[in-house]
């Protein structure tokens, strides 16, 4: 009896090849999405690679001028050498159209990060294509985020202990990350483990088109946000290469049903792995619940799959996890009903409506005076929000609490104020009238962001934070003024 290979951590459940009614159904789903206007033009694909390319000459351009500004020999600087390498949605092939765009600017020893966030940050200032450049040095992985010719970038920095980058250097060999600072240890752990998923996951195709319909799914229904505590693009990747490895063979509107199949009846925190975890050779931090306390206490572990290790899901919290875990169970019954033919791939697209779910809800509103200032103290205080999250749903009769990730923005000219506000819908365990005191929950929130605004010297006059909890009817009376879309405002 010939042996079942195994793929990530356990034999495949089923190999069967697709039946002429699987492959139907893909071209259905495939149809659906396309009609949804998901897939960029060839136009705009090329766009982006143009983008790609101005910016790997500009950081070309930048070492070599930083080298010569450092009194580094002619003859060493004209050879250093650096490159910039796309990684998550692009690099696996599931970015959609209008998406924004992960990359990391790899340098050599002769480059520090502070030349990164000041001489590079200045040069493009100097570019006419560049728009909304904002610097995020203080963030886990700091950050440059940007606009280029219309494409929405975030680019990360790695110093390697070599005198040039190679053309072709390999950045996933684990013997790269010696003698390297832990901010370019995670500045690269983005690429690596994007190029693990694309290693791991069998069947490229139906890899791809499950991946661009689960996270459309997910941005439907308010679950795509990896800052308020839901699931970021690493983590919707990891379970669909997962169930992939699980299917081997399946087509994409097969593996879409197994993903909910799959997920509705997980046992969380049993963590979800599409490899064994590398030995710790080099004593980084990894997840492992066995060593690290902190690590077993994580809510829904999904791990990944390059060293270090780590929890991409670290965020979660339990009420997050609770409405991941309701939406899962939906999507089974969904996906089950679409694939007996008793209802089309729309319907596993239909978005609820938030503010029609709750009676009660908290509302955060973060507001500064000049768009600069604006742009970071939202993203501060948004970063924050889980916080407050953990801190209500200890409430006694609060079930959970559901943010929704929809940003509203407003602006008004007199006196000159931008503000962003986020919304919590509240479920409680009864029915009868429940006063809230959340006064202590909302000063650990509100001190938090000013304790790491000030640390950071982030704090400006004008920036301000409020949370109010108001009543489903005063949903009516507020929404009007704001715009359901940050891009209003940048």
């Amino acid at each position: 009896m010939a042996l079942t290979k195994v793929l990530g951590v356990s034999s495949p459940i089923n190999i069967d090849m697709p039946t002429a009614k699987d492959i139907q159904k893909t071209k259905e789903l495939e149809e659906v999405l396309k009609e949804y206007d998901l897939f960029e033009s060839h136009e705009e694909f090329a766009c982006r690679l143009e983008v790609l390319s101005k910016l790997n000459n500009l950081v070309r351009q930048w070492i070599q001028a930083t080298c010569l500004q450092k009194n580094i020999p002619r003859d060493v600087a004209e050879t250093a050498n650096g490159k910039l390498y796309a990684f998550g949605s692009y690099r696996l092939g599931v970015h959609t159209k209008g998406a924004d765009m992960d990359t990391l600017c790899v340098a050599p020893s002769q480059i520090d990060r502070a030349d990164f966030f000041t001489s590079f940050v200045d040069l493009l200032k100097e570019q006419c294509e560049v728009k909304g450049l904002r610097t995020i040095e203080d963030a886990f992985v700091p950050v440059i985020k940007l606009n280029f010719n219309g494409i929405e970038l975030d680019m990360v920095f790695a110093r390697l202990a070599v005198e040039s980058v190679a053309e072709d250097q390999d950045l996933s060999n684990v013997n790269i990350l010696k003698h390297l600072d832990l901010k370019c240890v995670r500045s690269l752990n983005g690429y690596r483990v994007t190029d693990e998923i694309y290693r791991l996951r069998p069947n490229p195709e139906s890899f791809k088109l499950t991946l661009v319909c689960i996270k459309f799914w997910a941005k439907k229904n308010g679950l795509y946000s990896n800052v308020l505590g839901y699931l970021g693009g690493v983590s919707w990747a990891i379970l669909v290469a997962r169930i992939c490895q699980l299917y081997p063979n399946a087509t994409a509107a097969t593996l879409v049903y197994k993903f909910f199949f799959v997920y509705s009846m997980w046992k969380w925190p049993c963590p979800v792995l599409l490899k064994q975890p590398d030995i710790n050779k080099l004593g980084f931090n990894v997840w492992d619940p066995r060593i690290n306390v902190g690590d077993r206490y994580h809510l829904m572990p999904i791990i990944t799959p390059a060293y270090p290790h780590q929890n991409s899901a670290f965020n979660v919290t339990f009420s997050t996890r609770t409405i991941l875990e309701n939406s899962f169970k939906h999507g089974s019954s969904v996906a089950k009903n679409i694939i007996s033919g008793n209802c089309k791939w729309d319907e596993l697209f239909k978005s609820r409506d938030f503010f029609s779910d709750y009676k009660q809800f908290i509302m955060v509103t973060a507001s500064a005076c000049t768009k600069e200032d604006y742009l970071i103290w939202s993203g501060l205080v948004e970063s924050k929000i889980r916080i407050l999250i953990s801190q209500v749903e200890r409430q006694p009769y609060v079930n959970f609490v559901h943010v929704s990730p929809e940003t509203f923005t407003n602006f008004k000219a007199e006196p000159s104020s931008y503000s962003s506000a986020w919304f919590m819908g509240l479920q409680f365990s009864q029915t009868e009238k429940i006063k809230l005191n959340l006064t202590p929950e909302v000063q650990v929130f509100t001190n938090t962001i000013m304790v790491k605004a000030l640390k950071n010297k982030l704090f400006k006059r004008g920036m301000k934070v409020e949370v109010k909890h108001i009543c489903n009817w005063m949903i009516l009376l507020i929404l009007p003024s704001w715009f359901n879309n940050s891009e209003q405002l940048v």
